[in-house]
């Protein structure tokens, strides 16, 4: 009998080191360790805001986050609009921007996913996109993965009537002497567009 009552002992000693050791290490990673230091953005940013009260009023008047538009095409009730045309180091360019439906109905994309049989797949996307290099009489179609997906934005239920919403499209890159290229899709017209040279 004895044994059986040091048994049980040690078994009920050891359930509470465990569950003791699991609290205090829970406890000790949840918090992140942050709650302690003063937060310095919120300080200083109404102090900078005090000291330029005065100057420069008109850049409160730009919306945050407000992208510049490179280049624009439309065709009836679809706009497209290019915010960015950046040569990566990795050797390709990433075209981004927004398109907006305004239709009256739901726009599916359905011209501009490409003619070729590789691209079908893609349906609702950007895949039949592609950039013409005008100087070298070059045209750069998508990049695309193994199995035939274009390394571009997809519209998965469409874009509805009066929404925008955000895309992007990877190209090969032209040679480095190459600054200006025309964007394409669809049956949209052509959008000139400079490339800007990443980080």
């Amino acid at each position: 009998m004895n044994i059986r009552r040091t048994m049980k002992g040690r078994t009920v000693l050891t359930a509470v080191a465990i569950t003791t050791g699991l609290v205090l290490t829970v406890a000790g990673c949840g918090g992140g360790g942050d709650d302690d230091k003063p937060d310095n953005s919120a300080s200083s940013s109404s102090s900078s805001k005090n000291d330029d009260d005065g100057k420069d009023k008109d850049k409160e008047s730009q919306a945050p986050g407000e992208t510049t538009v490179l280049a624009e095409s439309k065709q009836g009730d679809i706009s497209l609009a290019i915010t960015s045309a950046v040569r990566d180091s990795g050797g390709f360019v990433t075209v981004s921007g927004t398109v907006t439906n305004n239709g009256s109905r739901l726009w599916v994309a359905a011209d501009w996913r490409g003619d070729e049989n590789e691209l079908r797949q893609n349906a609702s996307s950007v895949a039949g996109a592609s950039l013409v290099d005008q100087t070298s009489k070059k045209k750069y179609l998508i990049l695309r993965d193994t199995e035939g997906r274009c390394l571009c934005t997809r519209f998965v239920g469409g874009v509805k009537s009066g929404e925008t919403a955000e895309w992007f499209a990877q190209f090969p890159a032209p040679p480095e002497d190459t600054t200006k290229v025309s964007f394409q899709v669809g049956s949209m017209p052509p959008a000139a567009v400079e490339l800007s040279e990443g980080e």
